[in-house]
Parts: C-alpha cells; structure tokens; sequence
C-alpha cells in the first residue's frame, strides 16, 4: 500500500497514485463509490450537521455530469439522512445502511421487513433503549433494520461499558444479529448486508468496467475487499486497510477525486 501525502498542488501526488488514477480514468464505464462521513464530510458531534467538503461536492458534480460515469455514495446512514446530507441530485445513486437500502434510477427500490423482523426491531430498540437511557452521552439512533448506538460524546469509560452491555443484553435477548463496531458506534441489524455487497450491486448495475472507491472506516473494508485489479482503493485516515492507497483525511479524498475528473474530461470515454 502506498501512503499518499497530498499537497495543494494535485501535480505533485505521488506518481504511483497519478499513474492509477489516470489508468482508470480511461476506462469505457467508471463507478465511484464514495463513503460519506469521514470521507467527503468530516467527522462532527451532531450526525445531521455533517456535509460534505465543498471541494469534494464539487468534485462528485463534475463526475456525475460526465457520460459514461456513475457516482453513489455508499454509507452506514439510513437513507433519509444520506439524502438529507448529502444534498445532491437524484442522478446520484445512493445505498443506506450497509446496503439494505437503495435509491437508484426507480424509485421502487424499497426495504421491506417481514412481520418477524418488525418484531425482532422491536424487541432491539427495547434491549438498546434501555442501554442508553442508563449511561451518559450515549444516544440511540433508529435504523431501517435495526439501530445504531453512538457513544462519541461519552467518555472512553462509558464508551467502552456501554458496548459490553449492548453486547451482552442484544446476545441474550436475540439470535442472529448483524453487529457492526465503528468509530464510536455499534450498529445492530436484523439483516445482514455490507457494503461489499452493496458494491458489486452497484457495479452490476452501472456496467461498471473500473471501480473508485474511497472509505475511512472498518465497514469500508468489506468494499475495499470487494475491488479487483482494475479498481482503485483509497482508504481516508489512519487504520489497517485493503485499500491500495491511503490519504490523511476529506480534504485529501476531495483533491484525489478531483483529480480523477480532471483525467476523466475529454478522455476515451467520450468516444
């Protein structure tokens, strides 16, 4: 894996980094698949403020606009808060939580649970619900199959005994939940999706002949996973990663995609 130090100056990236970009950008049909927070948007308390860099919205409208070229976004949020934060046209294909959710080009692409999993996200908001009315700065946050329990406001102490009890209460009470650990953050589902998943959806469906994918937290990995050998992997942040490349954070992801449209106007995709 190579470690991409970007500068201002987009000329001066690592030539490694360059070479794969521009490899890429000549491909017939290009996906990029982007992570939202701590990728496009920086990390911040309240969930809802996140937006993206406007280096970075700038950079996925440029993309979108050019044929040939899909742009989604592929995140752990539900998909009402993706489209609430996001802000961008309905061109952009979206996937909410994990994959469970989809907006593509129809609008009929809906989840739809099943009367024993209603009653089993009953019975997690119950169990989860009472986890986080116990502990200080521990809030609970309604997903389509499931919830989300956020402790980034809580010190490390109640951080971590907060995610031993929902552990152990959520094992007690119900079999066969999907359990996912972020940055402070624990995320239960009665469905089991990820976001690797999500992506070869995505690229069966785009036609995609070459993939971009950039993500920062440990759900990435399964996309990251996911990328063959024409893709291009670029991991936001610190943390062991399957990406093929690395940046510091968001604004370096908004220069890296920047870039790549830069390389993509006027290439063999047009013809």
């Amino acid at each position: 894996m190579v470690d991409v130090d970007t500068p201002p100056n987009f000329s001066r990236l690592p030539e490694p980094f360059v070479g794969a970009l521009r490899e890429l950008a000549r491909t017939r049909r290009l996906l990029v698949a982007l992570d939202f927070d701590g990728t496009l948007a920086p990390e911040v308390d309240d969930p809802e403020a996140a937006r993206a860099l406007p280096e970075a919205r700038a950079a996925v409208l440029r993309l979108n606009a050019m044929p040939n070229t899909r742009v989604a976004l592929v995140s752990g949020r539900a998909l009402a808060s993706l489209i609430q934060v996001s802000g961008l046209p309905d061109s952009v294909l979206l996937v909410g939580s994990h994959g469970i959710e989809l907006r593509l080009d129809s609008p009929d692409d809906q989840i739809g649970l099943n009367t024993a999993e209603v009653k089993r996200v009953g019975v997690l908001g119950d169990v989860l619900g009472e986890v986080a009315d116990s502990i200080d700065q521990v809030w609970l946050e309604p997903k389509p199959a499931g919830f989300a329990l956020h402790t980034r406001l809580a010190t490390e102490h109640d951080s971590r005994i907060a995610h031993l009890v929902a552990l152990s209460e959520t094992a007690a009470e119900l079999d066969d939940l999907t359990v996912r650990e972020g940055k402070n953050v624990l995320e239960f589902s009665v469905r089991s999706t990820t976001k690797g998943e999500a992506l070869e959806h995505l690229r069966e469906y785009t036609k995609a002949t070459a993939v971009f994918y950039a993500g920062d937290d440990v759900t990435d990995e399964d996309a990251f996973a996911a990328l063959g050998a024409d893709d291009v992997g670029l991991k936001s942040g610190d943390g062991p990663t399957l990406a093929n490349f690395r940046v510091p954070g968001p604004i370096d992801v908004a220069r890296a995609i920047n870039l790549l449209a830069d390389l993509r106007e006027g290439d063999v995709h047009e013809q």
